[in-house]
């Protein structure tokens, strides 16, 4: 599904990301951990496309085509999907924006208890939990095969992280076989809360723009939890 090979990335001519690798198979869900600052997010806005992030060298792969200069349309017309940590109003009726896309409007609006506020400026006005269900109910109108999430549990309770969780894991398929999952998913996550929602396949540890281990998730999790984020650099120097 996803092969980013080496890639170096700057913004405002700064550079963020140096060498990163990242290999994600079709039907799999990928976690990526690291502190403030690491690259995560602009891992994610490199794969997309966004403007201000420029690859300089390597390659970003997509269902075996390197897209790196296609521009963002196309990304998402290919099957990318991302999902903002932080996302921003928008003067566009969200009803306006939805109804070129795909999905089932009614259907994920009711999932998402979002009824209410498709006849809205998106996001304008939204509370935390307000404006992580619209992500992602755009996002799950919208399709892809390949879902972005920056941080989707971050600044919600847990009634909302329940209730997108449920509409992500419907997205990835997650009631099928994975060797019948057709839709993968790169998340960012801090606290590692979404892994009690989202099962993941295997999980990316992020310092100073490079990954520097992997392993299985929850591993992961409880390592950078007693020991933080040094015992992961230290694993990965010695390895």
């Amino acid at each position: 599904m996803l092969k980013v090979r080496n890639a170096w990335i700057e913004a405002d001519g700064k550079k963020i990301l140096k060498g990163v690798n990242l290999e994600v198979g079709k039907g799999e869900v990928h976690v990526i951990f690291g502190p403030n600052g690491s690259g995560k997010s602009t891992l994610l806005a490199a794969i997309m496309g966004l403007p201000s992030y420029k690859i300089t060298d390597g390659e970003i792969i997509f269902k075996g085509r390197d897209i790196k200069n296609e521009p963002i349309w196309k990304r998402a017309k290919m099957g990318i999907g991302i999902a903002f940590q932080s996302p921003p109003e928008i003067n566009l009726k969200m009803n306006k924006l939805l109804e070129n896309l795909d999905g089932n409007i009614e259907k994920y609006a009711k999932e998402l208890r979002m009824e209410e506020y498709i006849d809205r400026d998106i996001n304008k006005g939204f509370s935390g939990g307000e404006r992580k269900r619209s992500e992602i109910l755009q996002i799950a109108i919208q399709q892809p095969d390949l879902l972005l999430l920056d941080e989707p549990e971050s600044g919600v309770d847990m009634e909302n992280i329940y209730i997108i969780s449920k509409v992500i894991n419907e997205l990835l398929e997650k009631n099928k076989r994975i060797v019948e999952r057709k839709r993968s998913a790169v998340i960012i996550t801090h606290t590692g809360y979404i892994l009690d929602f989202i099962d993941a396949n295997l999980a990316h540890v992020m310092m100073d723009g490079k990954i520097i281990c992997k392993g299985p998730p929850r591993d992961v999790l409880e390592t950078i939890k007693k020991y933080g984020y040094e015992k992961c650099s230290a694993c990965a120097e010695g390895d």
